[in-house]
């Protein structure tokens, strides 16, 4: 029953929808997981198995039910932790779109000066519309912006609009869903409908699919931009227990002085 649930609404209703509505069950069934298999990094909760996750091909152990991370929240978490000065820094961060999983974490670190925005998330608390941000160049270390931009109009504009923003030295990280058996991104105009858009980009509203070019065109926009393979740097157990997707590259876009 509960494989079918998460199947049924993981396909058909919005993740931030899910995750208002589900919060409070799926912490009541993450005692029920309970076990010494999987860690979610995040919490430090550990688990016998995780549930699955996906809109068109569910992933075994993809979701850790107390903080509601997947694969790539993990992997990122992990990231800022090893690779970064996020938790240790005094620092200004723009978290659009922010995951469910890291809100409350990171608004309480006392090191940061947070802020969310988005479009349509209702935990945001700045509505913008990330091709056009309303705020001063120059104002944020660091920004988080993972799994946004496949659902902009003018992904490029949007990208100009964060290296703006960007204080010269600071970081970000856009991670994207991608296809590296692709060279180019496909975008294309004639893809015009939820169906459509489903079956060449992997999901209703995403409107391209980026390729093995998606560095490319962050560079486009200023940044110095650092494919980073971390993943395999992470010991193979390790990695396992975390439940981490082992093929996500880490793209590292830095404002240059």
């Amino acid at each position: 029953m509960l494989k079918h649930i998460i199947s049924i609404t993981s396909r058909f209703i919005p993740r931030h929808h899910l995750q208002r509505f589900a919060g409070i069950i799926l912490k009541v069934v993450g005692l029920f997981y309970r076990g010494n298999r999987f860690e979610d990094p995040i919490t430090g909760i550990t688990y016998r198995k995780l549930l699955p996750y996906g809109r068109i091909k569910r992933r075994p152990n993809a979701l850790a039910p107390d903080s509601m991370s997947l694969e790539r929240h993990r992997l990122i978490w992990l990231y800022l932790r090893d690779r970064t000065n996020f938790f240790a820094s005094n620092i200004r961060v723009l978290h659009v779109a922010p995951e469910y999983c890291f809100i409350k974490r990171f608004a309480k670190l006392s090191n940061l000066d947070y802020i969310t925005a988005d479009l349509n998330s209702p935990w945001a608390k700045v509505k913008l519309d990330v091709q056009n941000i309303p705020m001063d160049s120059n104002t944020f270390d660091v920004i988080l912006c993972n799994h946004v931009l496949e659902h902009v109009p003018n992904d490029l504009k949007a990208m100009e609009e964060m290296y703006r923003v960007m204080k010269p030295g600071g970081f970000g990280i856009f991670q994207v869903p991608l296809d590296t058996n692709i060279d180019i991104t496909l975008e294309d105009t004639s893809i015009n409908t939820p169906a459509l858009r489903e079956l060449h980009y992997g999901q209703r509203d995403h409107l391209r699919l980026y390729g093995r070019d998606y560095s490319q065109r962050l560079r486009r926009a200023g940044f110095i931009v650092t494919e980073d393979n971390y993943v395999n740097s992470i010991p193979k157990d390790l990695a396992k227990r975390y439940a981490l997707p082992m093929n996500e590259v880490i793209y590292l876009c830095v404002k240059p002085f």
